[in-house]
């Protein structure tokens, strides 16, 4: 037996192997890279050639937008060239721009939902008054204030790392965790306590949608038994007008959207039958507005926490992971800018007949 040329066959056969398994991931990621590129675009020039979509709540979306766009645009191709290469031959001054423009696009990115689900709070909890206060210049004010929060997380390890300059070009160019505190600093002001802020905000905006939803269907039951019943109350006009105004119309989680309710309190009857129906139909909303918000936090929560626990072991020496594993959590948090349009878009009217018009101003042109 030729012991060499079996030896020779077999590390031929890995060697392919590595070239189908490289092939095949490279593919994968360039398409995701490119549905990046291609959904978060859709959305910015949707809002930009929409006028109905010109409102201060779809300003932070198109900023989210423009964010995820930057990360599909500035970081996933560089990882993908380095994941592919398995090594950096880009040179030290390359590395640092990229690590430093991916972290502070991706914490950039996970802070827009937080100002967003804080604005839809805001939106539903104290609408009235929001309503005056929601400015484009407080949107523009809220952008530039996650931009330069994510500026302070990300730019600290440039001051420690502008030695390497002068040592040999680096063959690997990864996140170093050789700060502890740095590391428990960036991964709790770009995700834990994001995470815990959303959660928070969600919460509370379920259970003021819930309310909204059995406010309305109320008031709809005693409507239409006030109209049916309006000569015998005629001499009793006790009126309760409920006036919610201008909710998000980029609220996924608000069907209730421009609530204008009027409530005229009716004869002292009941309808069983009525009042089931209403039940079931407030039932059915929150039901749907709780899918929705699952979605939202399920897709944010899969894509990063993952990512930020092994950035934690790792940075705390708790444990160490290959190559492979931090490269599949890093995408699984580039992914979130795949989702983030899908997300907080595909649900709202207005952005669904944008879209279409897109599409044919595509197909005639």
């Amino acid at each position: 037996m030729n012991f060499t040329n079996c030896t020779t066959e077999a590390s031929v056969a890995i060697k392919s192997k590595s070239v189908t398994e490289k092939m095949l991931v490279s593919m994968t990621l360039v398409v995701i890279t490119t549905m990046t590129t291609l959904l978060n675009s859709a959305v910015i020039i949707a809002i930009c050639t929409t006028k109905k979509l010109h409102q201060p709540a779809n300003y932070l979306i198109c900023s989210l937008a423009v964010t995820d766009l930057l990360v599909a645009v500035l970081v996933m191709p560089l990882s993908i060239t380095y994941i592919v290469m398995d090594s950096w031959t880009l040179g030290y001054f390359i590395c640092e721009v990229w690590l430093s423009v991916d972290m502070t696009c991706c914490t950039c990115s996970i802070l827009h939902l937080c100002v967003i689900a804080l604005d839809r709070y805001w939106a539903i909890t104290n609408a009235i008054e929001y309503a005056r206060k929601r400015t484009a210049k407080r949107a523009g004010m809220m952008i530039l204030t996650v931009w330069t929060i994510s500026v302070f997380i990300s730019m600290p390890p440039l001051f420690w790392r502008s030695h390497r300059l002068l040592s040999p070009p680096p063959s690997q160019c990864t996140i170093q965790h050789d700060h502890v505190i740095y590391t428990i600093y960036s991964t709790l002001g770009a995700f834990y306590i994001p995470l815990t802020l959303i959660l928070i905000l969600y919460y509370r905006i379920y259970h003021a949608a819930k309310s909204l939803y059995q406010k309305r269907g109320s008031s709809r039951h005693l409507s239409n038994r006030s109209t049916d019943s309006q000569n015998s109350f005629a001499s009793c006009k006790l009126t309760q007008t409920f006036c919610v105004s201008d909710f998000s119309t980029s609220d996924p989680t608000t069907e209730f959207d421009k609530i204008n309710t009027s409530v005229r309190i009716p004869p002292f009857d009941s309808d069983l039958d009525q009042m089931g129906d209403r039940q079931q139909i407030s039932s059915t909303r929150e039901r749907k507005a709780a899918r929705i918000l699952g979605l939202i936090l399920g897709a944010f929560i899969l894509s990063w926490l993952p990512f930020f626990i092994k950035e934690l072991i790792v940075g705390l020496s708790i444990y160490t992971v290959s190559s492979e594993v931090a490269d599949f959590l890093t995408w699984l948090g580039y992914v979130n800018s795949l989702i983030n349009p899908l997300l907080y878009t595909s649900f709202n009217e207005d952005f669904k007949l944008a879209f279409k018009r897109l599409v044919r101003c595509r197909e005639h042109s």
